[in-house]
């Protein structure tokens, strides 16, 4: 079977850094790496070690994501994951939006994590009868819905996603990721850098809210005022970015 190519942009990213620190770049559901590419570039430009994987299903056309689910991204987190270890001591992992979701993931389950970036992190399933009326959609045959991609207040900026939402990918993030994953925030203990759009149309921000409030290390919880979800391509881009690198600096150090 032919792989479909990758989108222009879409590319994922690997580079080789001067510092013993690795950064860990995740992006969002139905996106891909062109939404992080400005933070993983400014974790490039401080020295650190950077691995960006292109999570399976995205960043080619909407049917190659069809069949994809979470346990096909926590795969490739963790195998990113593994590339660092080889080349750095300490890892700092960060994410936007379900990458949000798996930098958590990552932070249950994979060592050497000294800290998490979640930018507009989902952290919450869905309530049953949300998750009821998606399975009867995909019983009936509804295999794509309506985009959630685009979510940004610049005018001037664009995010390269998929024009639709796969929906049994969309129940696996659910019952595979999150719901299992709702009630575990406070084994967390490594430093959490939260920064979360006032106006977010895709996550809602009391899933921020209910992370920082069960979250069981030290939280540094940043309100964005101008950003929309895809913040890290939005107006407060810059601002997170220095956020991001100094959070990796003060969290290693030593």
């Amino acid at each position: 079977m032919t792989t479909p190519p990758v989108l222009p942009g879409a590319e994922p990213l690997s580079h080789v850094g001067t510092t013993d620190v690795g950064v860990l770049v995740l992006h969002g559901f139905t996106g891909n790496p062109s939404s992080m590419r400005g933070l993983a570039e400014a974790m490039v430009a401080l020295g650190h070690h950077v691995e960006m994987p292109r999570l399976p299903g995205h960043g080619t056309t909407i049917e190659d994501m069809l069949d994809t689910a979470w346990a096909d991204w926590i795969g490739e987190v963790g195998a990113a994951h593994s590339r660092l270890e080889g080349r750095a001591d300490r890892i700092v992992v960060m994410g936007l939006s379900m990458g949000g979701s798996l930098t958590l993931w990552s932070g249950l389950n994979l060592p050497d994590v000294a800290g998490l970036v979640c930018v507009n992190p989902a952290t919450m399933g869905q309530p049953a009868e949300v998750i009821d009326m998606l399975s009867e959609m995909v019983a009936d045959g509804t295999e794509i819905a309506p985009a959630i991609g685009g979510d940004i207040a610049d005018p001037d900026a664009v995010e390269i996603a998929y024009d639709g939402v796969p929906l049994r990918a969309m129940l696996s993030l659910m019952n595979d990721g999150l719901i299992p994953m709702s009630d575990r925030y406070g084994e967390l203990t490594m430093p959490l850098l939260l920064i979360t759009s006032r106006q977010d149309h895709v996550v809602d921000p009391a899933n921020s809210e209910q992370l920082a409030a069960g979250y069981g290390g030290e939280v540094e919880h940043v309100w964005l005022e101008r950003s929309y979800h895809v913040a890290t391509q939005d107006y407060d881009a810059d601002e997170i970015n220095r956020r991001a690198g100094e959070f990796v600096a003060r969290v290693t150090a030593g």
